[in-house]
């Protein structure tokens, strides 16, 4: 662990314009910097570097933060990476904190099957200029269309024929046998005598995101050996369910794009690659896990899945549906044609035609879920019932309130039937599955909190259920849609003049005679009082992380900078975003020249909380209204009675912000 004071001398040297431009060719324009932005595609300039705030911000793509933040969005290191990087760009001396014996024994273990791994790399990839290696695996690569920059870019080789010809070469190089066999390249008979885990088989390293080389795939050239791949077993450093084959070449693509293409085989990855198409990747002989759906999502929502067009591939793709939704990410399906898979499609067609295709036969992948499962159920109505039921209680998975109920409204389009009857499939599905992972939690013994937040504050709830999980929001309209613009509003005024007085005057309604309040302590207890939270759940963490250092009582420069550098890279975005500005004439500004910043945030810190109040009136009426469309008269009279007070608080805000006349 790297101490403290060592991270905060890392973080004060380095210069977010020095650590960038090793990237990117920064342009002097005034007292910033500008560029075409590293993260998506554009030709004019919107990545926008101020040296004063220590800040970078694309006003394209909306990508931002500080210069810890830019290697870790960039690069994909994780936060001491990117110290460690920092910290030897600046020829800072790290000192990590004094380890036990058990921490260096685990880290010197862990590292020793990193690099006998590395090895075997090493191995296979020389063995593959061999004699045997040129005859057998060289030529298998070459009829697959695999070209030699393609085999020294992926490390492909060959692993020999020899019983155990890679352990005696890692024993001659001075590797322990434990390690060969713990790191999955040696197997250990009953006799005690090691022997290649791999022989005679065309290899496929597989490597961490950060490019280590941690398991391998091996396929075999012999027809009548029925275990056609052979991959690592389970180790230290390698757990299938968490790894995917060509993450590590593929990620900056995905991330640049937006969007990764999910595909089945080893080939199928390393011919796309070769192609042209290289923000794609493969589970590597393992059916799709949530870890590898979450390793995706770090670079991308949304996931084309490309699998062939057999039986298993359909019975696989539409497994992988289910799961990708539960992750509240977006899934495509595009299936190849005349039984080829992405490998024998590539070498059939150019760059341009494969991305034409793509681009012209992804389907929803919901939509493709309902069309191959209406193929089957034909004019059978109890078939097709099971079917809708089957697609309800896929759209239930969707975390997102929004994407949901956008998904009822075409699913109903798409059979003829009602939203409603749809609508409370899903309600119930939810309901079920909410009951279910209460239940277990019960049985568990793990209590569900008090529902308060930080100090018991309602404003700052740490543990805020977003409103895609609240039972409510299944048919009720999001509040977030309605509230966040004043969210955003709010939160900029708190990290941009948290720490600066309010102070009205005594005939005020808001003087306060014991003494001024800041910015922030007013807007907290504005939404404290009536036990408000954002519905923006990034918004609300960078709120809690916010007062979390403000309670400590750092002034407000310091909070920022604390908050662009830490490690929370979802509370960072937001800071970097809310506390710059693309142009310098804003309404502030321009403000600021008629009147003092004093006059300025009196009158439109208050104003702000107001209109943020009025949204939530706002979305409360909506639900009053829906729930009055299927509501008994006597439960009408009620909510009735309820929209009345809520009608007439609405009134009260609106007079005071001056949109109607008393």
């Amino acid at each position: 662990m790297i101490p403290k004071e060592t991270v905060d001398l890392i973080l004060d040297t380095a210069r977010v314009e020095e650590v960038i431009g090793d990237f990117v060719t920064l342009k002097r324009r005034g007292s910033s910097y500008v560029a075409c932005c590293p993260f998506h595609n554009e030709k004019t300039p919107s990545f926008h570097v101020t040296p004063s705030k220590g800040i970078y911000k694309c006003f394209g793509c909306g990508k931002a933060g500080s210069a810890v933040g830019f290697l870790m969005d960039y690069d994909h290191l994780t936060y001491p990476e990117a110290l460690r990087y920092l910290a030897k760009k600046y020829n800072i001396e790290v000192k990590e904190e004094e380890e036990t014996a058990e921490q260096i024994a685990a880290r010197q273990r862990h590292e020793s099957l990193m690099a006998v791994s590395e090895f075997a790399r090493q191995f296979f990839s020389d063995q593959l200029k061999t004699g045997e290696g040129r005859a057998v695996g060289y030529r298998y690569y070459r009829e697959r269309g695999i070209e030699d920059a393609t085999i020294e870019k992926w490390s492909l080789g060959w692993a020999p024929s020899g019983k155990a010809t890679f352990v005696e070469a890692a024993r001659a190089a001075g590797y322990k046998d434990e390690f060969l066999v713990a790191a999955g390249l040696a197997i250990q008979q009953e006799d005690g005598t090691l022997i290649d885990k791999f022989r005679e088989r065309v290899m496929f390293p597989i490597h961490s995101v950060s490019g280590r080389v941690i398991a391998f795939s091996g396929r075999t050239l012999k027809s009548d050996n029925p275990a056609k791949y052979v991959n690592s077993p389970e180790t230290e450093i390698y757990i299938k369910s968490k790894n995917l084959l060509g993450i590590y070449l593929a990620k900056g693509e995905i991330s640049k794009q937006d969007r990764c293409i999910l595909v089945e085989g080893n080939v199928d990855v390393v011919m796309m690659h070769q192609m042209g198409i290289t923000n794609v990747v493969a589970s590597c002989g393992t059916s799709l896990t949530e870890e590898q759906i979450r390793l995706i999502k770090r670079f991308t929502e949304n996931i084309t899945i490309m699998y062939d067009g057999d039986k298993a591939g359909l019975h696989a793709a539409l497994r992988a549906i289910g799961l990708i939704l539960k992750e509240g990410m977006n899934p495509k399906v595009v299936f190849l044609p005349d039984g080829d898979d992405p490998d024998s499609f590539s070498r059939k067609h150019t760059l341009e035609e494969i991305r034409e295709f793509i681009e012209a036969h992804e389907q929803d992948g919901i939509a493709f879920k309902t069309d191959l499962l209406l193929g089957e159920a034909g004019d059978d109505p109890l078939k097709k019932a099971n079917l809708i039921n089957e697609i309800a209680d896929t759209v239930a998975d969707i975390p997102d309130a929004i994407k949901r109920q956008v998904y009822v409204d075409t699913v109903a389009r798409r059979f003829g039937i009602e939203a409603d009857i749809i609508q409370d499939r899903v309600r119930k599905t939810r309901e079920n599955a909410r009951k279910e992972m209460s239940g277990r939690a019960g049985h568990d013994g793990r209590g569900q909190g008090d529902g308060r937040g930080q100090a018991g504050v309602p404003g700052r709830d740490e543990s805020v259920m977003a409103d895609t999980d609240r039972p409510s929001q299944a048919t009720a309209p999001r509040i977030g849609n309605i509230t966040e613009p004043s969210e955003r509003e709010l939160l900029g005024f708190i990290l941009r003049h948290g720490c600066s007085e309010l102070k009205f005057e005594t005939d005020s309604e808001f003087y306060n005679p014991d003494g001024s309040q800041t910015v922030a302590e007013f807007i907290d207890s504005a939404l404290s009082g009536d036990s408000a939270a954002f519905s923006n759940p990034a918004f609300q963490a960078a709120y809690n992380a916010y007062f979390a250092l403000y309670d400590e009582g750092l002034d407000q420069d310091s909070i920022v900078r604390s908050l662009l550098n830490g490690e929370d890279r979802t509370v960072a975005s937001v800071v970097a975003d809310l506390a710059t500005e693309k142009y310098e004439l804003t309404v502030h500004n321009f403000s600021d020249a008629l009147t003092t910043t004093d006059s300025w945030l009196v009158t439109y810190v208050p104003r702000a909380i107001l209109a943020y109040h009025d949204k939530r009136l706002q979305a409360k009426q909506a639900d009053i209204n829906r729930r009055l469309a299927q509501a008994t008269p006597e439960e009408a009279n009620q909510l009735l009675g309820e929209l009345s007070s809520v009608n007439a608080l609405k009134k009260t805000i609106n007079i005071k912000l001056g949109r109607i006349k008393k």
